[in-house]
């Protein structure tokens, strides 16, 4: 399983509307610790397949969500359950970090 792409154009559908929880990476191609937090986000787009929805979000192209939830430092990786944040992790955390709060909303 890979993260899928999530944009402005289907926030509302793929995150505010899904069933299941959801993580998102807001991220960007210049970004140093994007590109360390990246391979973990792909684990744990497969170890959470079918519990947690996982996500990317450019935030140079989408920028209009990333000022909606007040995203100004990359990585961060939101957890959105029923449509509403639950957990936010900010900076390259290892991987235990993530998993532990994926569980708390799970």
């Amino acid at each position: 399983m890979k993260p899928i792409t999530i944009t402005d154009e289907n926030f509302q559908s793929e995150v505010i509307n899904s069933t299941e929880p959801v993580l998102i990476d807001f991220w960007a191609a210049w970004c140093g610790p994007c590109r360390i937090i990246a391979p973990i986000v792909e684990e744990l787009a497969g170890e959470f397949s079918g519990k947690v929805k996982i996500g990317k979000l450019d935030i140079d192209n989408n920028q209009q969500t990333s000022i909606e939830y007040g995203v100004r430092s990359i990585p961060t990786l939101l957890i959105f359950k029923d449509g509403k944040v639950r957990e936010t992790i900010i900076g390259a955390v290892p991987k235990s970090n993530i998993v532990q709060k994926l569980n708390a909303v799970l």
